[in-house]
């Protein structure tokens, strides 16, 4: 007789879709805040810090018109103000120009210093914010004026920059600091520190787009109708 085999249908359970599986979008848009929450106290420092020595340099400046001067003649000599004038009626390129500037700065003055000495970026724009704010300062009623749309820029870009300065602190804290991180070593905790950086730096990308668009717009478009209205 033959052997009869008898086929049967594979009976192992499929593999359940979990929410650990992470989609890479959701992933980019939790991790930031997920830093975020653990270091709160740090983050509400470092954006105490941006945002008061915002407002000292623009008080400072109303208070002694001569610091505003020497930083916008600065800004005239290195042909800040040129290029300025020459992209103000074309607010898509200057809203390119601004995000290069921008994107560039923060690498320059936060991240790289922070690569090479713990928490060196800090320091070095903690500097800059101050000069920044002198430069905006309302020392004139047009500048008063254009202060109205700008404030929303500084608040974007800025914000940028403290998420940076954000992680250019925890790189630091991570390097010199790696057992209070859960690292055996140096070594492990630069590593560690600086995955987060990344994380924080993805972050701020969309912050500098929104913030150049903005800027460059209500620049062009804004300013002077108020101007108009206003005095």
């Amino acid at each position: 007789m033959s052997r009869k085999t008898i086929a049967t249908k594979d009976q192992s359970p499929q593999r359940p879709l979990t929410p650990n599986a992470k989609h890479p979008l959701r992933r980019f848009l939790r991790k930031p805040f997920q830093i975020i929450r653990t270091n709160f106290r740090a983050y509400l420092t470092i954006n105490a810090i941006v945002y008061g020595l915002v407002i000292t340099g623009l008080v400072a400046a109303m208070v002694f018109p001569n610091l505003n001067a020497t930083q916008v003649a600065i800004q005239e000599d290195n042909g800040t103000a040129d290029l300025v004038r020459s992209l103000f009626n074309n607010p898509w390129l200057f809203s390119l120009t601004i995000l290069g500037v921008n994107l560039t700065t923060g690498v320059l003055w936060i991240v790289l210093p922070s690569l090479i000495v713990p928490c060196a970026g800090i320091a070095m724009f903690a500097y800059k914010t101050f000069t920044l704010g002198l430069v905006m300062a309302p020392t004139t009623k047009i500048m008063a004026v254009a202060l109205i749309p700008h404030s929303l820029t500084i608040l974007i870009e800025f914000q940028a920059y403290a998420l940076l300065m954000f992680g250019a602190y925890i790189l630091g804290w991570s390097w010199v600091r790696p057992a209070t991180i859960g690292t055996r070593n140096h070594r492990q905790g630069y590593v560690r520190g600086l995955q987060q950086l990344g994380w924080l730096s993805l972050s701020t990308l969309p912050l500098f787009i929104v913030g150049a668009i903005w800027e460059a717009f209500s620049l062009r478009y804004l300013v002077h109708p108020l101007t108009q209205w206003l005095l």
